[in-house]
């Protein structure tokens, strides 16, 4: 790869063993896990044909009946459809739950063949599917040739459907979130990240709507994944462009502090912190022009206490925006911590952080698997080789049930003889 991946070298190191704790993700170890993959390969392996069939018959249909094709007569409401629906549901399980890159490398050609009629055939749920599932495929098989090769075919699929103002809200998204990770894993040209990074930065950019009036809300989902795949795609930007994007985008980004939508907002937010964070790298004594202003929006955002607004997104609203807040007025970024089988991950940077959620959102229950396993998220979060221990190395770690709870119950007594001191009516209270 020509490019250095930004926030792969953990700052405090990425992996350290623990002893006395096992993740959910260690108990698929030994026969469940090999019963488990075995059935995801069978599913796997009958995906791509159901695909493939349906896809034909979709085309069969169009070819003779095409003067009745409309936006109201979609696909989706033939049994072919639901057929290639429910093999790309299966499929996306599969690869998100686990790691089969050497299986899909002798099938790469007959499933880019198979997600390219449905992007092109397909219309909104199909679509976004599909989108999902390229996604998944670029993580299974990381950088290298058939990465490359599958991103490369089916990127312009990617921009039509995410530039296509009739397409679904649905299939845009995640359109606009498989072209950001296909091209933060696959692409190995500087040129095609660019690219990326225009396309995804159009759509955002039309966020305020003509004239200055607010976009409509269906179209907020698709401007918040639009804007955060971009974010991806920046902690690889070269340097000589991020000052460019600063000045460029960070007043739209400061519009968007004031969209109705709270994800649009933090996305907003987290985007501006992350734009600091890589700016500073380039030059420390970062000095934005209008800093005033955009002081007052976090500080604003931080403090938020309009009752219009559900209690849930005021409080992740007002987390968020105090820790931009703190780290654009020079502090650093909170640390976070990931355990996952004996090991820790720490997301100690705004640029770890994103590439972490961009992972998560598509891996979802799957993602500590994978950061066990997979060789592309190691590498990216600098976590070394993959652990290799065998049974008597997990029973090792393992605390038995007794010793748990002989450990939960001296706390327990310690807890209640604190409280019962304080509690005392002689107790001096003063």
């Amino acid at each position: 790869m020509p490019r250095a991946r930004k926030g792969s070298a953990p700052r405090k190191g990425g992996q350290r063993r623990r002893g006395g704790a096992r993740s959910s993700a260690q108990a698929d170890s030994g026969s469940s896990e090999d019963e488990a993959a075995s059935e995801a390969r069978s599913t796997t392996s009958d995906c791509p044909s159901l695909l493939s069939t349906a896809a034909e018959d979709s085309l069969a249909h169009d070819r003779c009946d095409p003067g009745q094709a409309g936006p109201q007569d979609t696909p989706s409401s033939s049994p072919s459809a639901k057929t290639r629906q429910g093999a790309l549901e299966n499929l996306r399980l599969a690869l998100a739950s686990r790691l089969l890159p050497d299986f899909l490398l002798e099938r790469s050609l007959t499933l880019a063949d198979a997600l390219e009629k449905c992007l092109k055939k397909g219309r909104g749920e199909e679509q976004a599917l599909a989108a999902a599932v390229l996604g998944l495929l670029c993580v299974q098989l990381g950088p290298g040739p058939k990465s490359e090769e599958l991103f490369h075919g089916l990127q312009p699929l990617l921009v039509s459907v995410l530039s296509d103002g009739t397409a679904s809200p649905s299939a845009r998204l995640h359109c606009a979130s498989a072209l950001g990770l296909g091209c933060y894993v696959a692409a190995a040209d500087v040129q095609d990240l660019v690219s990326c990074l225009t396309c995804l930065e159009g759509v955002f950019s039309r966020s305020c709507g003509a004239g200055g009036s607010p976009a409509p809300a269906s179209l907020h989902g698709l401007f918040c994944a639009t804007l955060q795949a971009w974010a991806l795609l920046l902690t690889i930007c070269p340097s000589t462009h991020l000052s460019h994007i600063l000045d460029r985008q960070l007043p739209r980004l400061l519009q968007l502090l004031s969209s109705e939508t709270v994800n649009l907002r933090i996305a907003a937010g987290e985007t501006i912190a992350l734009l600091f964070e890589l700016a500073r790298d380039l030059e420390e004594d970062l000095i934005y022009e209008d800093m005033d202003a955009l002081f007052s929006a976090l500080r604003t955002l931080a403090t938020d206490s309009n009752k219009h607004r559900a209690k849930a997104d005021r409080r992740r609203q007002r987390s968020t925006f105090r820790a931009v807040l703190h780290f654009v007025e020079g502090g650093e970024c909170e640390e976070e911590t990931v355990r996952f089988g004996l090991e820790v991950l720490y997301v100690d940077s705004w640029a770890r952080r994103r590439i972490y959620a961009a992972f998560k959102a598509v891996l979802g229950s799957g993602m500590h698997h994978h950061l066990q396993n997979n060789e592309l998220l190691r590498d990216i979060f600098g976590l070394g080789p993959v652990l290799v221990l065998d049974a008597t190395a997990l029973k090792a770690c393992k605390i038995s049930r007794f010793e748990k709870h002989l450990c939960n119950a001296a706390a327990f007594k310690a807890r209640t003889k604190a409280r019962s001191r304080v509690r005392d009516k002689r107790a001096d209270i003063l």
